[in-house]
Formats: C-alpha cells, structure tokens, sequence
C-alpha cells in the first residue's frame, strides 16, 4: 500500500515513515501543502496522510483541492483538538481524522480501516448493504441480522442506511441529518442543533432494535464523542 505522508515536522514525518515501512506500507513524504497536493493528485498513492497545520497551504485547503480531483482516501492528522476543526476536516471530505500524539498503532489500525472501506464493493446498484451481521434492503425497506428481521421506523432505516453507506467512517449529526434528507428528496435547509438530540435518540432505538433482533449487532453503532456516530462490522473492543 502506497502512503503519501504530508507533514512539515521532520521528525515526526521521518518517525511515522519508518513505523509505516515496517509494516509493509511504501511512504512518501511531502514536507509542505503545495507539494503534498501536487503529488496526491497524480494517482500515484492508495491513501493520504495529511496535516492539518501545514505551512502555506493549510491542510483544510489542500484536503478542499484534492477532493474537487480525487476520491483518494485522506486521514487528517492534527494537533488542534477542537471539535470544530475535527467536524470541518470530516465535512469537506477527509475519511477520518486522528489527533496527535497517536499511537503508531492506531495509525496503521486506521489506516486499514479505511482502505477496507475504499476498497468494498459499491452497493448502489443493488440497493443490498451488508456491514458485518447486518443485512439492508433499501428497496424493500428491510433490515435482517443474521436473518433475524429488525423493525425500524422510516426515520430510524434512513439514518441506519446512511450509516451503512459510510460504514467504518465517523458522520457527524449535520451529515446524518442531511443525507437522511437527501434520501427522501428533500433540501437540508440550514442546520438547527435542536436536530441532535432527535437523532441521539433514534439511534439509539435503532441500537435497540438491532440488538432485539440478534444480539451479534451490540456494539456495532458507536458513538465518537464530540464527533458524531460510525457504524462498524465489527464491535469496539
């Protein structure tokens, strides 16, 4: 797997490289935004790792660029812990997001979670979804859990669906919210924060739902703090 590193710390960026090499990932390092997009952009990479603090052009920036041209995964790396700057990182396009200091194995963790996620077969054609035991059926409006039928209100299926769409990547609750929208046609509108306490409580009648149906799907819906939901084929451990 292909990594381009974009960091202007030296050290850090030599450090990560060499973790990364031993664990069989070929790195390449651009010490600034304009060369890191440059070299993101000629298709050259499997996935992007990308500062949030970078001299000149700016992480966000460079993140905004590459995906008007690409759909290369982008992990955003950063030491501002705001959620704000976590939510904006997600909403214009990163696939996830990792503080610093990280865990080495975090990265390579994370790293492979969203490859696994790029690299999965697009459902769109079939209207079929399966993420872990779980089993969606958009056209018939179906969710199973190991063939245990799982009832949901309207709502509650559209967020589930929207979860599924981006299983193994964080969705804040403006983005279940417009994308829920999206579904049924209609325009999100601007973002009323009062929405967030609707949707804290239907998913987690959806978690509920889930796990009457068959317990294999407790803990597959997760909450990241400060951040939004993730849906996972595969509980936290």
């Amino acid at each position: 797997m292909r990594v381009l590193l974009v960091e202007d710390d030296p050290k850090l960026a030599d450090r990560t490289a060499e973790y990364l090499r031993g664990h069989d990932f070929e790195v390449e390092i651009a010490a600034d935004g304009e060369l890191g997009l440059s070299r993101a952009i000629r298709g050259e990479h499997d996935l992007v790792l990308l500062d949030l603090m970078l001299p000149g052009l700016d992480g966000i920036e460079v993140c905004k660029q590459l995906r008007a041209r690409s759909r290369i995964p982008v992990i955003m790396l950063t030491a501002r812990g705001d959620e704000v700057d976590r939510i904006l990182g997600l909403e214009i396009g990163a696939d996830d997001y990792l503080p610093k200091p990280f865990s080495p194995r975090e990265l390579v963790a994370r790293i492979r979670a969203v490859m696994r996620r790029a690299q999965a077969t697009p459902t769109e054609d079939t209207g079929i979804c399966r993420v872990g035991p779980i089993t969606i059926d958009r056209n018939r409006r179906r969710v199973d859990v190991k063939g245990e039928t799982c009832n949901l209100t309207a709502y509650q299926f559209d967020l589930l669906w929207v979860l599924a769409e981006s299983a193994e990547h964080v969705l804040s609750r403006e983005q279940l919210h417009s994308r829920t929208r999206a579904l049924r046609g209609d325009s999100a509108g601007e973002y009323d924060p009062s929405v967030d306490r609707s949707i804290d409580v239907h998913l987690s009648k959806v978690r509920q739902a889930l796990v009457q149906a068959n317990d294999a799907a407790e803990g597959l819906i997760r909450t990241i703090r400060g951040v939004g939901y993730v849906l996972s084929p595969t509980p936290e451990k």
